[in-house]
């Protein structure tokens, strides 16, 4: 037997440590007592005093893949793989789809060199006009700047006048062509242009003609929004309602007829009574010129004074104005009286009657304007005014008189005038109700209900949802249009 201490014995047991049975040193210890493990290493330092001292347990990690019944197999191959796999995922061949890792963020296509990218998303040109807004008002977008009506205004007048300017040049240069010298203007036919009385009425009707598409082009280039606009609410010019306006319009110029020759009788006339019929061959041209140009003429100074001026006037309206006087005058301002006051004075000014045939005209534009706003557009306007143009020519032409004599009129014909045109302004607005034709701008786009749309309810929106009516406008689907 050793001794304590030496190299085949073992030390004694530290004192400080509980005394264990020789059956629990390791039987790989040689000479050691069963049961004994061996002392670990010391730490540095001063050594603390060991309480029960064991080896830190380690993870043993997941237990083996037991399969479905408890057997030990081998993990599943992933879906598409090979049966055979052995839980080791291969290297990705070249061109098969593999993962690269965690998503990484996003970053721009590539643009060759010398192609242009995809840029920003332009805004529209044409900017929408509000639901539930009156035909005098609907250029008050979100486009509207205080300088568009002013700006606008100005370039309608300088293009149409250019325009004219324009056709009368190429009038000229085709009168030269054809008869090779110029008019004589120092003559008794000093006030004709071209030397012809149909051929200065053509130039004067198609002067003022041209000013309709300029009124269309300004709106959609100054204003930002759809020529159709100056036609009515509904964006557009609704046919059928100028239909039934162009009925009542017939019927007006019947009273206005039998109305003046009423007021004929109260009035001393000393003209004379050389007038006669001058026979088809003398009518028939100027009858065609008036037929043909006449609707331009009179639809183009009703989009000019009672569209594009109405809604210029009507645009400016002072809505963000904070002062107390400017919101006193936004008050009046958002009513159609300042647009329908101002147009019917220009409108009166391009003519040269004077006396009480200015209360004739002004009467006229005024009341034009007015069944404007009420109708919510310029069907009403158009038609009255196209037919009391024609009847104005044709009876002139018929006794060989092409001009239109202006100047004073007696107060008889002002009356036998004035009461005609109330009366069919009365009959309009009895088909406005009657029809209920729109007279504000629509509460959403309004798509094709479709053959299968009962009648008398409202049309389908985008969304298949009725359309509420908005104010202004009546229940029901706009029956006229």
């Amino acid at each position: 037997m050793s001794e304590p201490g030496g190299v085949d014995g073992w030390a004694p047991l530290d004192p400080d440590l509980p005394t264990g049975s020789p059956a629990d040193s390791p039987p790989d210890s040689p000479g050691a007592p069963a049961g004994r493990p061996p002392e670990p290493p010391a730490p540095p330092g001063p050594r603390a005093p060991a309480q029960g001292w064991s080896w830190p347990e380690q993870d043993p990690g997941p237990p083996p893949y037991q399969g479905v019944y408890g057997a030990p197999q081998r993990p599943p191959a992933p879906y598409g793989a090979d049966p055979s796999w052995t839980g080791q995922y291969a290297p990705p061949q070249p061109g098969a789809p593999h993962y690269d890792g965690p998503p990484q963020p996003y970053q721009p296509y590539p643009v060759p060199f010398g192609e242009a990218g995809p840029g920003p998303v332009k805004a529209p040109w044409v900017v929408p006009t509000p639901p539930g807004t009156p035909f005098h008002r609907m250029a008050r977008t979100a486009a509207h700047r205080w300088w568009r009506p002013l700006v606008g205004t100005l370039a309608v007048a300088g293009a149409g006048f250019a325009l004219a300017i324009a056709m009368m040049i190429l009038g000229l240069i085709v009168r030269i062509a054809v008869t090779g010298d110029l008019p004589d203007n120092a003559g008794p036919e000093s006030d004709s242009l071209f030397g012809d009385d149909t051929a200065d009425l053509a130039f004067e009707l198609a002067s003022l003609g041209v000013f309709l598409p300029v009124a269309l082009l300004g709106a959609w280039g100054v204003q930002r929004r759809r020529p159709g606009t100056l036609s009515s609410v509904a964006g557009r010019l609704r046919w059928r309602w100028l239909l039934i306006c162009c009925g009542l319009a017939l019927a007006f110029c019947a009273v206005s007829y039998g109305s003046s020759l009423v007021a004929a009788a109260f009035v001393h006339d000393d003209s004379g009574g050389d007038d006669h019929w001058v026979g088809w061959g003398r009518f028939l041209a100027p009858a065609l010129v008036i037929i043909l140009l006449v609707p331009f003429q009179s639809a183009a100074e009703e989009y000019v004074f009672r569209g594009w001026l109405l809604q210029a006037v009507g645009s400016c309206t002072l809505e963000t104005a904070r002062g107390r006087v400017a919101r006193a005058f936004s008050v009046v301002l958002r009513t159609p009286w300042p647009g329908i006051v101002l147009g019917s004075a220009l409108f009166t000014a391009g003519h040269g009657y004077t006396g009480w045939g200015i209360v004739d005209i002004f009467f006229f534009g005024a009341l034009s304007a007015w069944l404007a706003v009420r109708s919510g557009g310029l069907e009403a306007g158009i038609a009255m005014h196209v037919f009391n143009n024609l009847m104005a020519f044709l009876a002139p032409a018929a006794v060989g008189k092409l001009d239109i004599e202006q100047g004073g009129v007696p107060w008889q014909y002002v009356v036998a005038d004035i009461i005609p045109m109330a009366l069919y302004a009365a009959a309009v607005l009895w088909f406005v109700r009657r029809k209920r034709i729109q007279t504000v701008t629509p509460a959403a786009p309004v798509d094709d209900p479709g053959p299968d749309a009962p009648v008398g309810t409202p049309e389908a929106g985008a969304s298949g949802t009725p359309v509420p009516p908005v104010k202004g406008q009546a229940a029901g689907p706009e029956l006229v249009s």
